[in-house]
């Protein structure tokens, strides 16, 4: 990588997202801003000792259904940036995290199999076309690379780090990063198997969280070199300033009882960004609700942040979207510094005094320029992502 491409700004230039918050950046904005929670469904899947609450985006083919929410995002975002239609000769990279996509949503498949023997070939068909990016990149007709990232819950975050070495590198003008998952039977007996799905909806940081619920969608972000978005007449006063990446190796699905990796990739973002703990105005956690992966983010976060950190998480609005959490989340904290206000952590209401502090509860002015969006996955993994708004534009 040269010198000049790890200098290279890199710009916000399109924001899209659909879960159950919203099907659009304004919708989900006006449910973020009130703190009610959206309506859930009962999990649909059979075969479950109990109902789960689950948060489900209204219509839709059930067949590629990750894709199809991806697009709806991809559409949004491409419109923000003013690329509907790309520029001769534009490179644009396409970069996507998901778990389920194509590989989890194929039940009726191996059903038909054990029963004849004999099962449609059409789903295998479906999945040797291509991975979810390739199959955008196809739809948009970028000609830019295509990488679809499979890295548990912090796939969509990861999808961020890797566009921005790409950018910095020079491969692209721009790029489509985010991620995008559906709701399936497989990762939600998985999750329940494991103890971590509640009951009732959930409570993020809070001290009676029983654990989390799943959601579905997709949120996706035009990263773009700032002097792409210059010569294209457009401007953008947010970007993408640091990226951190980190697996600490404890356990197959339990974070370091220390949030080891989480503060490793913590502070290779603030790193990279050439900045200080203090400078982060909040923090959109991952904060899935379950009993110990918030006790341990939140102790983290207070390490690195201090005790008085400013923190929410969104997944009381949209679920756990597994791969598109970090695309969805990395939307969300980019439109906070954009309006100006943090969004109120949608079902907290008792403080747990295992964790250093209380999320926010209220619609919060910000007040600095930067804020962080974690996510924390099975396997070790952790990623985070910074961003910065600035008063002149790029």
């Amino acid at each position: 990588m040269s010198p000049a491409g790890m200098k290279a700004e890199i710009a916000i230039s399109g924001l899209g997202v659909v879960s159950a918050a919203g099907g659009d950046v304004a919708t989900s904005l006006r449910t973020l801003r009130t703190g009610r929670r959206p309506e859930w469904i009962v999990c649909p899947f059979a075969k479950l000792p109990v109902e789960l609450p689950m948060f489900a985006v209204s219509g839709g083919p059930d067949v590629d259904r990750t894709f199809h929410l991806a697009m709806q995002a991809v559409g949004q975002a491409l419109a923000d940036a003013g690329l509907d239609s790309l520029p001769n000769g534009f490179r644009l990279g396409v970069c996507l995290g998901t778990t389920v996509a194509c590989q989890l949503n194929d039940i009726p498949f191996y059903a038909e199999y054990r029963a004849t023997g004999n099962p449609s070939l059409e789903p295998v068909e479906r999945f040797a076309a291509g991975s979810l990016a390739e199959r955008v990149a196809r739809e948009t007709r970028a000609t830019g690379p295509a990488l679809t990232v499979v890295n548990a819950c912090s796939s969509g975050t990861d999808a961020m780090g890797v566009a921005m070495a790409w950018l910095r590198a020079g491969r692209c003008d721009a790029v489509l990063a985010g991620g995008a998952d559906e709701l399936s039977p497989i990762p939600t007996a998985g999750f329940h198997a494991l103890g971590l799905t509640s009951p009732e909806p959930c409570k993020p940081f809070d001290r009676t969280r029983r654990g989390l619920n799943l959601g579905e969608g997709a949120g996706m972000v035009v990263l773009e070199r700032a002097d792409s978005v210059a010569r294209r007449g457009r401007k953008s006063n947010l970007f993408a300033v640091g990226f951190g990446s980190a697996s600490d190796g404890y356990h197959l699905t339990a974070p370091h009882p220390e949030g080891l990796g989480l503060e490793l990739a913590i502070r290779a973002a603030l790193n990279e960004a050439g900045i200080e703990s203090a400078a982060v105005d909040f923090v959109n956690a991952h904060g899935t609700s379950t009993p110990e992966n918030d006790r341990i983010e939140g102790t983290t976060l207070a390490r690195i942040f201090g005790a008085e950190v400013r923190a929410n998480s969104t997944k009381g609005a949209t679920g756990h979207t597994l791969g598109a959490a970090g695309g969805i989340e990395t939307v969300f904290t980019a439109l906070a510094l954009r309006e100006g206000w943090i969004s109120p952590c949608i079902g907290f209401a008792e403080r747990d005094e295992g964790i250093p502090f209380a999320p926010m509860t209220g619609v919060t002015p910000v007040i600095r320029r930067h804020a962080l969006s974690t996510s924390l996955a099975f396997g070790g993994n952790n990623a985070a992502v910074l961003l910065e708004r600035r008063e002149k534009p790029a």
